[in-house]
């Protein structure tokens, strides 16, 4: 039996056992940087599993290790994230939510349990392979600064720095059975902006004795989409969107203060710096020839996902190798973001995705929603694609 069959046959045999680690996690949902159930309910598998951790990077972060028949080798990280999002579920599947208003609605609870069932086959495969295994279960994945920089600010590989770093997600658009790659750009970057317009409000009917904070507001929206339209390359996707804007007068009152709120997306760091010094120095500049002020801020978010070009390669020869090559895609850029790119600044990574959707299902369950759920045969997907790609990349 070669070693592709033998991932294959052990995850078949664990697949309930998944499934049900699946199922508790996705049960009983912690949010960022409160995982503390979760983190000791995935400790407690690990030495099930015979397999050694250090826990508390980050309060609730666990980096357990797989030491191989040979310790000669490459040392590969293998990283699931672990917190579920402040949504309120609406599923009546038996194994829903039963923490008010918590859910993991963006497929966390299957990215660890895909990670515990990975490791267990690498367990077992452990002394055929040479090397070392690091497996990241990260917390707060979902809030800024994000689970992963602080993990590795408190040393998460100070004792073993690892030659590359392998994550997955899923794909409520792809159906079950598939995996999907991309190499170079891959998500972009995310910061937060937040900027008040200040002046004199008063009378809506007397616009002459006052300050019209919400006009200025207005132009200052308007405006800042020509960074987008008109400085952007237009070789790089650039992305600006408002989504909160308070502006508590009346009918018939202009406010004082109006407060925006908005994100700001690109996939290339220096116009990202770039970008962000010209959009303050407009809105600025317009609040002041309206009469009002501006108190601009940008909270820095995560930076560009990059895949390194030959890991990505070698990935995806990994996962048509184990689910076949017809089930394996290439996928185009997207704008969401994610903390793993925090790894891809100091390690060559690669950040693929699986799919969930029920093939028999024309519905899709978007992220982020209070209908998500996943196609559960999608677990075999995971386990089977990462461990052959752990396999491949540890013995290349």
């Amino acid at each position: 039996m070669d070693i592709i069959q033998e991932i294959q046959q052990i995850s078949s045999q664990i697949f309930s056992e998944v499934v049900s680690i699946r199922r508790h996690l996705h049960q009983n949902p912690e949010l960022s940087f409160h995982e503390f159930n979760t983190s000791a309910y995935i400790c407690s598998k690990l030495t099930e599993f015979g397999i050694p951790f250090k826990n508390g990077f980050v309060k609730t972060g666990i980096l357990a290790r797989i030491d191989c028949g040979s310790k000669n080798g490459k040392t590969i990280a293998l990283r699931a994230d672990m917190d579920a999002l402040p949504i309120q579920e609406k599923n009546s599947a038996e194994y829903c939510s039963i923490n008010q208003g918590v859910m993991h609605a963006c497929g966390h609870d299957l990215h660890a349990a895909c990670l515990l069932g990975t490791a267990k086959i690498l367990k077992q495969l452990a002394p055929q392979l040479q090397g070392t295994i690091l497996l990241i279960f990260q917390p707060a994945e979902e809030v800024n600064p994000g689970g992963a920089k602080l993990m590795m600010e408190e040393g998460l590989f100070a004792e073993q720095e690892p030659d590359m770093i392998i994550g997955l997600h899923v794909l409520p658009e792809l159906e079950t059975g598939k995996a999907g790659f991309k190499s170079g750009m891959y998500m972009a970057s995310g910061d937060e902006i937040h900027f008040k317009v200040k002046g004199q409000g008063g009378h809506g009917a007397l616009p002459h004795k006052l300050t019209d904070t919400v006009l200025a507001t207005a132009h200052i929206i308007t405006s800042l989409q020509q960074i987008v339209s008109r400085n952007a390359p237009p070789e790089i996707p650039t992305v600006l969107s408002f989504g909160r804007v308070i502006a508590n007068g009346a009918t018939n009152i202009i406010p004082n203060e109006v407060e925006v709120a908005g994100t700001f997306r690109t996939m290339n760091e220096p116009w990202r710096q770039k970008a962000k010094e010209q959009m303050k120095k407009l809105a600025c500049s317009i609040a002041e020839g309206m009469g009002a002020t501006c108190e601009f801020d940008i909270n820095d978010g995560y930076p560009v996902l990059y895949n390194d070009e030959a890991l990505t390669a070698k990935a995806k020869e990994a996962a048509i190798e184990i689910l076949g090559s017809n089930n394996v895609i290439d996928m185009d850029i997207r704008m969401t973001c994610e903390d793993f790119a925090y790894y891809s600044l100091k390690h060559p990574v690669t950040f693929f995705r699986i799919g969930v959707k029920d093939p028999d299902s024309d519905k899709v369950k978007p992220l982020h929603t209070s209908e998500f759920d996943v196609d559960e045969n999608a677990i075999l997907t995971g386990m089977r694609a990462m461990s052959n790609i752990a396999v491949r990349l540890i013995r290349s």
